[in-house]
């Protein structure tokens, strides 16, 4: 059996622990796996290099991808880019090939499996923690542990100078990281995209801990976190093959709102892409593993069209269609716990 892998859309921590992994388990069973590179691109282009044993074997602390990734969607320019992939696929004589990525890298998998019948399995990957089916994707612990450290350092900081710091996560419209970060690092304050930002709240309970001793504030915020009733906006006009618009900037909107209200120096971080970046924590790598070794199985078992997933602490199968067919927003009871601390 060959198995094909590739890695789509963002990168983050544990995907080379998944490689590793698939590649072990395929070749345990006497198969054979290649990587194809920078994510759909790689196949729309021919692009891919052989997985020896050799050179997976010890990428598991490894962050990023050893194969790339891109944002490429080859149902963009279908008239020229869908005849490449399937051309592609049967040129290198696939049996198989495992999709890793998040809802647009696994969506073109699943339409790839339903309009042409291609082998396919997924693996879900994103830091954001918003896929459906699926309890906890990898990359999200580490994501929040950058998070986490990051706020840390800056506390030490904001308490010298007497400042409000305004800390700025990734989340485009599930607020994961901004919630499970802002719990852990104890924030005055946490908006997410689910919850409209009641600015007028946060600045009183910001009056109040000023008020009560406490000479700084930490306000987390993910990027997708919006106003009710407003235009503002921190979309740019620069889109990705998918159509999504990119965020960032809405740290700053908060803390100048802030400052006005307050008259408190507050100054904004947007943590961007370091959240991405690094070595996976051991929970990311553990689970990496496990739904690389599951995604193999379903591979020897001809399971197509399938994804991997976690309920509870077992790593199940379930439809590629289900796991793309909604975003999972934010728990509001996990929110509901956060604002004890901000009532």
């Amino acid at each position: 059996m060959k198995v094909g892998l590739l890695t789509g859309g963002g990168d983050c921590p544990g995907l080379n622990a998944v490689i590793r992994a698939v590649n072990q388990r395929i070749q345990n069973a006497g198969g054979h796996c290649i990587g194809i590179l920078e994510g759909w691109r790689g196949l729309v282009k021919g692009l891919y290099r052989d997985l020896p044993i050799s050179e997976t074997d010890g990428i598991i602390a490894r962050g990023g991808t050893i194969l790339g990734s891109s944002r490429t969607n080859p149902y963009k320019r279908p008239e020229t880019d869908l005849p490449e992939v399937r051309k592609n696929f049967e040129a290198l004589g696939l049996d198989a090939l495992v999709a890793i990525g998040g809802d647009d890298t696994l969506g073109v998998a699943s339409k790839l499996h339903a309009d042409f019948q291609l082998p396919m399995v997924g693996v879900p990957k994103t830091i954001d923690n918003d896929l459906n089916v699926t309890d906890f994707t990898f990359g999200f612990d580490t994501a929040v542990n950058i998070v986490i450290e990051a706020i840390d350092r800056l506390r030490t900081t904001s308490e010298s100078h007497r400042r409000i710091m305004v800390v700025e996560t990734m989340g485009r419209q599930a607020g994961w990281i901004a919630c499970f970060s802002g719990i852990a690092a104890a924030a005055d304050y946490i908006f997410v995209p689910e919850v409209p930002i009641d600015i007028d709240h946060c600045i009183q309970v910001l009056k109040d801990r000023r008020a009560g001793g406490k000479n700084y504030g930490i306000v987390v915020v993910s990027e997708g976190a919006k106003f009710p009733n407003s235009k503002e906006t921190t979309l740019t006009e620069r889109k990705d093959d998918f159509g999504h618009a990119q965020l960032g900037g809405i740290a700053t909107v908060v803390a100048d709102k802030i400052e006005k209200a307050t008259g408190f120096e507050t100054r904004s971080v947007v943590l961007g892409h370091i959240q991405r970046g690094g070595a996976p924590s051991a929970y990311d790598r553990v689970l990496a593993t496990r739904f690389g070794l599951h995604a193999a199985e379903l591979v020897l078992q001809k399971q197509f069209g399938k994804m991997v997933a976690l309920k509870g602490t077992q790593i199940i199968a379930a439809p590629l269609s289900d796991g793309v067919s909604n975003l999972k927003n934010l728990d509001l009871a996990f929110y509901r716990e956060a604002s004890a601390f901000f009532q």
